[in-house]
């Protein structure tokens, strides 16, 4: 063989590594982008339960709740759905003892959505902001995910 044979070959062979790479990098941002999808329609599920569960033991705090879970859990509304849940976890905190258990396993539910989701946002944008995926945006154009703020 002559020598351009062998760098052509090695060409080949780094650029077949390369594209093998950023295929497998763009699937598992695919796939942490899915996760974190559907972890985000978990936290909202959990969320909504907690709120219509305080308004089935506590009737005192129906307005509350209904006016919590018509705020959907999406980027553009993390804020004003974070509040209304301070608002929730306020009043929780205020009900005499002892807390009912549907609402203490309702609370439950939602901080393991709450750290389930925000793991997945950690992990996608782990991923989505190392240089080599930046520069060749194999993000495309998914939205950087926003991690939700829950105070309790």
């Amino acid at each position: 063989m002559d020598p351009t044979t062998i760098i052509a070959i090695i060409i080949a062979v780094i650029i077949t590594i390369a594209l093998y790479w950023a295929s497998s990098t763009a699937n598992r941002l695919h796939r942490l982008h899915v996760r974190t999808d559907a972890a985000r329609q978990s936290l909202q599920a959990s969320l909504d339960r907690g709120a219509a569960v305080l308004a089935a033991c506590e009737p005192q705090f129906t307005a509350l709740a209904h006016s919590t879970e018509s705020i959907p859990l999406q980027y553009e509304t993390f804020a004003q759905r974070a509040e209304k849940e301070r608002q929730i976890s306020v009043a929780i905190a205020g009900l005499t003892d002892p807390t009912p258990g549907s609402i203490v396993d309702a609370e439950a539910r939602v901080q393991l959505a709450h750290r389930f989701y925000n793991d997945a946002v950690s992990d996608t944008r782990a991923l989505r902001v190392q240089p080599l995926v930046r520069i060749l945006r194999l993000g495309g154009t998914a939205r950087l995910p926003e991690y939700f703020e829950l105070t309790t």
